[in-house]
């Protein structure tokens, strides 16, 4: 499993959708994941740790949770068929046991914004859809993703055409 942390988050130009960039702890490679609008608006307010006037789906979701007296361990990013991204949401309720639940990517990635828990992607997923990025540090990093990043790349070497989830909105 690699470590990643949520980057960016951009709009794909060529068909106007959005895109998470997930950095890896680890190394300077990142992957893209092309998501809906109403997860990418929730996952923008998460970054930027502000609050709607009225709960979102992912806000109520970790109240819940919490209000459960349960927390979410991690989420993982486990495989991807069909340019579709699965995840898992691994909750840890009030006597310590682990419970997973199967969730769509970047619904898990909105709730680990607001539950502040890690996300991992499996191995193979990372290997299969992240590129070396030429940024070394995070100063470049932001120059790049603000003024070089080439979605285009991107989505071809990841096999994404940008409709949400990685290639197809997930329903």
């Amino acid at each position: 499993m690699r470590e990643v942390v949520i980057k960016a988050l951009l709009v794909d130009p060529s068909n106007n959708t959005p895109v998470v960039l997930l950095k890896d702890r680890a190394s300077r490679r990142a992957m893209p994941i092309w998501i809906g609008e109403p997860e990418a608006m929730s996952i923008a307010f998460g970054l930027q740790s502000e609050e709607f006037p009225r709960p979102l789906t992912h806000v109520l979701m970790a109240r819940l949770i919490e209000g459960l007296k349960a927390s979410v361990d991690r989420v993982i990013i486990k495989s991807c068929e069909d340019a579709t991204y699965y995840a898992s949401v691994l909750l840890r309720d009030v006597n310590g046991e682990l419970h997973e639940y199967d969730a769509r990517a970047s619904d898990s990635l909105a709730l680990s914004l607001r539950s502040g828990c890690p996300i991992f992607v499996a191995e193979d997923v990372f290997d299969d859809s992240a590129i070396e990025s030429p940024f070394a540090d995070e100063d470049e990093f932001h120059e790049f993703v603000e003024s070089d990043l080439d979605l285009d790349v991107f989505r071809k070497l990841s096999g994404g055409s940008g409709r949400g989830d990685s290639a197809r909105e997930e329903t």
